[in-house]
């Protein structure tokens, strides 16, 4: 049996406006102030840039909700994103090299933004998440992937099709 895949992907990053409305306000979108320090290489994920950070970079943890409009399904959670303005994610229709493996949580949504428990999926720890998400695009009522760590399950990124 063949499995099919979506060829053409879309990997969204943090929005570069609201990062910049981020820093220059000196608070993120929930009102909490900004309080850069310096990474330590141990994992943390960049969601501005969608990489893991180098030690030393200088870097912030701000609460972000992925759905920028009123939902039910608007999660508010903590990202690191860079102190400073970075140039962001420059290769949307290709899946982030420091994600490709698990193990992460996939969740799916459909064109309403509604999660679609059927398909949510776990990929397990060396487990190959670009195919994965691939394989849920295909399905017709997924719209929209969040990848997410299993430990903590903050929103990483998103991926629709390309």
């Amino acid at each position: 049996m063949t499995t099919r895949t979506v060829t053409k992907i879309h990997a969204s990053a943090i929005d570069p406006k609201r990062l910049d409305q981020i820093r220059a306000s000196g608070e993120d979108e929930h009102g909490n102030p900004l309080s850069p320090f310096r990474a330590s290489g141990q994992g943390e994920p960049l969601r501005c840039c969608l990489r893991y950070a180098d030690p030393g970079e200088p870097i912030m943890l701000v609460s972000y909700a992925h759905f920028s409009m009123p939902s039910v399904w608007r999660e508010v959670g903590p990202v690191y994103v860079h102190a400073r303005k970075c140039d962001g994610y420059t290769a949307p229709d290709r899946f982030p090299v420091d994600f490709r493996t698990g193990p992460v949580l996939l969740r799916t949504y459909d064109a309403r933004l509604s999660m679609d428990y059927e398909h949510l999926r776990i990929v397990p720890d060396g487990g190959d998440v670009e195919s994965a998400v691939r394989e849920l695009l295909v399905i017709e009522r997924v719209h929209q992937v969040h990848v997410r760590p299993v430990k903590s399950q903050c929103f990483l990124f998103a991926v629709t099709r390309g």
